[in-house]
This record gives C-alpha cells, structure tokens and sequence, in this order.
C-alpha cells in the first residue's frame, strides 16, 4: 500500500466524484479508478459505493479514510522535518492547543522565537484534550496543550504560570448575572452546556453529591459556540473566563464559580520523544520565558 495510492483515496473519498477529483490530482480519470480498484484488491474490500453522479465510502472505506488522514499526515510531517534539518533559520513546528487564555505564553514565545528562527512554520490543531492527546501519541504533534493533570507515565510537562478560572457565562439580562458567585445550587434545574470531558471531570468533582442533580444540556468543544447558544436563551455554559467575550454591550455576563475552581495548563510532549532540532530549541525557549516569568512572582511556578 503505498502513500500515493492513499492520497488517491483521499481525494475521492474529499470530493465524493472521480473526474473532480482526477483533475485535482492531475491524472487521468482511468489512472485513477486503476487505482482505486488495486487499493480495493489489495484490502479484499469495497471502498465505495458508486452511484450515478457521486460516489460515497462503504463503511470499510470510512475506516480505511479515517486511517488514511493520520498515515499521509505523518508521511507529511516526516518529509518536511527531512526537508528542514538542514535550515538552520527555521522548520516545522506542530502543536495541538487546547481551549485556555494561558496561550498567550505561548503564542509570545513563537513571536520571540520567530524573530530569530525566521522560517519557522507551526502547524497549531486546536481541539478538547481527546482529540490532541490521540494526534500527539500518533506522532503527529511535537507539543501539546493539556488542560488537566498529564500522565507521567507518558509525558513530560512544563506547567504554565496560571492557572484558569471556571465560572458560568450568563445572559446579561437574567437574574443570575446579579450574583457575584454561581453556587452548585444555583445550577440545579438549569439546562447547562460544558465540555464533555470538563463535565465528567472537573465538574462532576467540584459539584460533589449534587452532581447527579444538575442537567448537561448539551456538550460544546469550542466555548465561542457554547456562548452562542446561551446568548439565544438555550443554557448556560460551564466555561474559562476571557475564552468568550463578557464586556459591556456583549448580552453576556460571567460570574465565577463558588468555592472556586480552577484548572492547571501544561505543554506536554511524549515521554521518550525524539524531537527535530526546531523543536528542540522551541522547547528550549519555551521553558526559559516561563521559569524568567516564574521568577518575577507568579503563583504557580516552573
């Protein structure tokens, strides 16, 4: 099975038509369909179903895509580190970030970083921790922004100098935007809206026995789209205060949780890593900015 042939595969499976997508690989349609037939020998399975003007994945070619992303994605990855192991001026960088306002570190570190590595090119996957921590342990990342304890037994970490704040994001105009905290209480009977892993996770701890009392509504990866939902009147949304937009005139207000909860960032990479000389020095880099900033009084240092 060769890269190639599964970048054929992509294609069609993308595109749901042949001609389009033969014409976007640059080959003949016949070169194509040649192709896709061998790859469908090789595996002694049908990929697609051919219908009169669209083609649509079996449920093994829905398999066989799923595979096939991560596989021509890591085929990427290594030719560019290849490619870039001898520029001394940049390389690849690729990170997966969860939801968190602690990016800003971050992000001041590529700035600065970039200033001297000036053809550094990062590839940012954004995502809940599930999502990235499978990219990651795929190798398809070289860092990962975890928004909860990491498993030492995986990784190593560097743990950012905040830590985030939960609370609830309310529409300005209910009555719960008149309390200056939101209470476990005052959630029961709400319809709520939360990340699937936050609600069985740091919620479920903070909420204790009335856990089982409150409603998940429904469950948000991204909280900007969370925050549409309660600006419509559908819930409220279990979230990081600053990931939403809470200032005057927005027809949203947060209000911080009681007692107050609060969750660690970290940059975390595989255990026994083996990292590209760029990423080397970001990590480098990285790990400097927080321990400077650490010194200058943070609250939770390196």
């Amino acid at each position: 099975m060769e890269i190639r042939t599964l970048r054929y595969f992509l294609a069609v499976a993308r595109e749901e038509n042949m001609t389009r997508a033969a014409e976007q690989l640059h080959v003949t349609q016949p070169t194509l369909s040649k192709q896709l037939k061998s790859l469908e020998d090789e595996l002694g399975k049908k990929l697609f179903t051919r219908h009169s003007f669209s083609i649509k994945l079996t449920d093994e070619g829905v398999l066989l895509r799923d595979r096939a992303e991560d596989l021509v994605a890591m085929a990427d990855k290594i030719e560019k580190e290849f490619v870039s192991l001898d520029d001394i001026t940049g390389g690849e960088l690729y990170l997966g970030l969860a939801e968190s306002c602690q990016i800003k570190y971050l992000a001041h570190t590529i700035k600065s970083f970039k200033e001297k590595y000036p053809n550094l090119r990062y590839h940012i996957t954004s995502g809940d921790t599930e999502q990235i921590a499978d990219k990651l342990d795929k190798g398809l990342l070289d860092f990962l922004v975890l928004a909860e304890d990491p498993d030492p037994q995986k990784y190593e970490y560097i743990e950012f100098p905040e830590a985030d704040i939960w609370g609830l994001i309310i529409p300005e105009e209910d009555k719960l935007s008149a309390k200056k905290v939101i209470r476990v209480k005052d959630l029961i009977g709400l319809p709520l809206f939360c990340s699937e892993q936050a609600w069985l996770d740091a919620i479920k701890k903070w909420a204790g026995n009335k856990y089982t009392d409150l409603h998940l509504e429904g469950s948000f990866r991204l909280s900007y789209n969370g925050s549409v939902f309660t600006k419509e009147g559908l819930g409220y949304l279990l979230t990081f205060d600053h990931l939403v937009d809470t200032s005057v005139g927005s027809g949203l207000t947060f209000r911080p949780l009681s007692p107050k909860l609060e969750t660690k960032i970290y940059l975390a990479w595989n255990k026994y890593q083996t990292f590209t000389p760029i990423a080397e020095r970001f990590l480098s880099c990285f790990a400097n900015a927080i321990y400077n900033k650490s010194q200058l009084g943070t609250t939770h240092p390196l």
